[in-house]
C-alpha cells in the first residue's frame, strides 16, 4: 500500500508529441483509482511513467515520502526497485510456460529460494481461484482464466502498487462483468493501492473510488463517479461521460419574466435560477441535458419539471429495461427518456425537462452551472 503523488509531470516524445502535460495528482493509500479517457490520449504513458518504463520530461513522483522521480535533481529509481505490479492489456503470458512458471517468473528473476517461490505461487493462485490450473499452458485457459494468471503474476511479488492497463478489454461482455467484480473484490481484500486506465466508462464506474478524466495528456477533472456525471467541469467531460451521452444545444441566455432561458432557436429551454448566469445574458453558451433529465411522459414527474415545446419522434430505441427516443424540433435533436408507453415514430409529443439538472457551459466550454 502506498500514497502516490505526481507533481508537474510532463512527458514529451520526440519531436514534440505531448503525451502528459502538467499532471498534479494524489492517489490515496488503498484507493482504487481510475484514469479514463479516449484511446491515444496518454493513459498508458501515465502508467508506464509510474512503473518506470518511461522517464518523465519534467516533474516529480513520490511513493509515500520516497522520491521515485525528480527531473530537476536527477533522481530516477529503476523499475525493479519500485516494487510495482503491472497487468498489461494483452496479459503478456509466456505461451511456452505453464501457469505455475508464468506466475513464478518475477520471483525467479529475484532469485528467491525454490521453497518460497512454491509457497508464494500456490498462495496467490488459491486467492485468485486458479490453484487447479497451475499445470496448464495459457492456450488451455479461457480469457478470464488468463486474466487471473496475469494478475497473479503481478501480485505474487507483493507489490505496493498495482497498475492495470485496460485489463478487461479482451473479455467478452458476460465475463467482463464478473471480472470487474472479481478485481474490485480482490483489491478490497488486499487493500492494495490500484490504478486502472481505460477508455470504457462501465469499467471505470464499476470499480473506481475516484477517477480522473484525461484528454490529450491533460487532466480535465478528478472526483467520484457522481461528481463527474452530475457536476462536469467542462464540455468535454460532460459529453465524454454518460451512455447515452449528454444532449448539447448551442444558444444564448435571455431573461424572460424574471427567469433565465436558453434560446436555442427552435427551442427555448428553462434554466435554473443560478446567480452565475447573470453575467452571461445575451452571450453564446452551450446547454447540456442528460437523456435521463429530459423525457416523454403523460405528465411531468415533478412540479419543478417544465414542459418544452412539443417535438417529433424520429426514432424509438429499447435497450433492456430503458426506452429512449430521438426527438426533433425543426432541426434540433435530443435523445430523451420515455416514461410509460413508447410513442409512435413520427408522432408529436410533449417533452419535459428537469430544470435543476440543466447544465450551462460558456463559449470557452467551462461549466457555468
Amino acid at each position: 500500500m502506498v500514497v502516490v503523488t505526481l507533481e508537474n509531470v510532463d512527458k514529451i516524445f520526440p519531436p514534440n508529441v505531448v503525451a502528459l502535460k502538467d499532471i498534479n495528482l494524489k492517489i490515496n493509500d488503498g484507493e482504487f483509482f481510475v484514469v479514463l479517457g479516449p484511446s491515444g490520449h496518454g493513459k498508458t504513458t501515465f502508467l508506464r511513467v509510474l512503473a518506470g518504463l518511461e522517464v518523465p520530461t519534467r516533474g516529480r513522483i513520490m511513493f509515500d515520502s520516497e522520491v521515485i522521480v525528480d527531473t530537476e535533481r536527477g533522481i530516477f529509481v529503476d523499475p525493479p526497485k519500485r516494487n510495482v505490479g503491472m497487468v498489461f492489456q494483452n496479459w503478456a503470458l509466456y505461451p511456452h510456460m505453464k501457469v505455475f512458471d508464468n506466475i513464478a517468473f518475477p520471483l525467479k528473476i529475484k532469485r528467491l529460494p525454490k521453497r518460497e517461490i512454491e509457497a508464494r505461487v500456490r498462495e496467490i493462485a488459491e486467492i485468485l481461484g486458479i490453484g487447479d490450473l497451475l499445470d496448464r499452458y495459457p492456450r488451455q485457459l479461457s480469457g478470464g482464466q488468463q486474466q487471473r494468471v496475469a494478475i497473479a503474476r503481478a501480485l505474487v511479488k507483493r507489490p505496493r502498487l498495482l497498475l492495470l492497463d485496460e485489463p478487461f478489454s479482451n473479455l467478452d461482455a458476460r465475463i467482463r462483468i464478473s471480472a470487474r467484480a472479481f478485481v474490485k473484490r480482490l483489491q478490497r481484500e488486499l487493500k492494495i493501492t490500484t490504478i486502472l486506465v481505460t477508455h470504457d466508462q462501465q469499467d471505470a464506474y464499476s470499480v473506481a473510488d475516484r477517477l480522473a478524466v484525461l484528454r490529450r495528456g491533460v487532466i480535465q477533472q478528478v472526483g467520484n463517479v457522481e461528481d463527474l456525471l452530475d457536476r462536469p467541469a467542462n464540455l468535454f467531460v460532460a459529453t465524454f461521460l454518460g451512455d447515452p451521452p449528454m444532449n448539447i444545444f448551442e444558444g444564448k441566455i435571455i431573461r424572460e419574466g424574471g427567469s433565465y432561458i436558453a434560446d436555442a432557436g427552435s427551442l427555448k429551454i428553462p434554466l435554473p435560477d443560478a446567480p452565475s448566469l447573470g453575467g452571461y445574458v445575451g452571450r453564446k453558451v452551450f446547454v447540456g441535458i442528460r437523456p435521463a433529465d429530459i423525457y416523454i411522459a403523460p405528465e411531468p414527474q415533478s412540479r419543478e419539471h417544465a414542459v418544452l415545446r412539443s417535438g417529433r419522434v424520429k426514432l424509438v430505441e429499447v435497450t433492456g429495461f430503458v426506452t429512449t427516443a430521438l426527438v426533433e424540433w425543426d432541426g434540433l435533436e435530443a435523445r430523451v427518456q420515455v416514461i410509460g408507453r413508447a410513442p409512435e415514430e413520427g408522432s408529436e409529443v410533449p417533452v419535459y425537462v428537469n430544470v435543476g439538472k440543466v447544465k450551462i457551459f460558456g463559449d470557452d466550454e467551462r461549466a457555468i452551472t
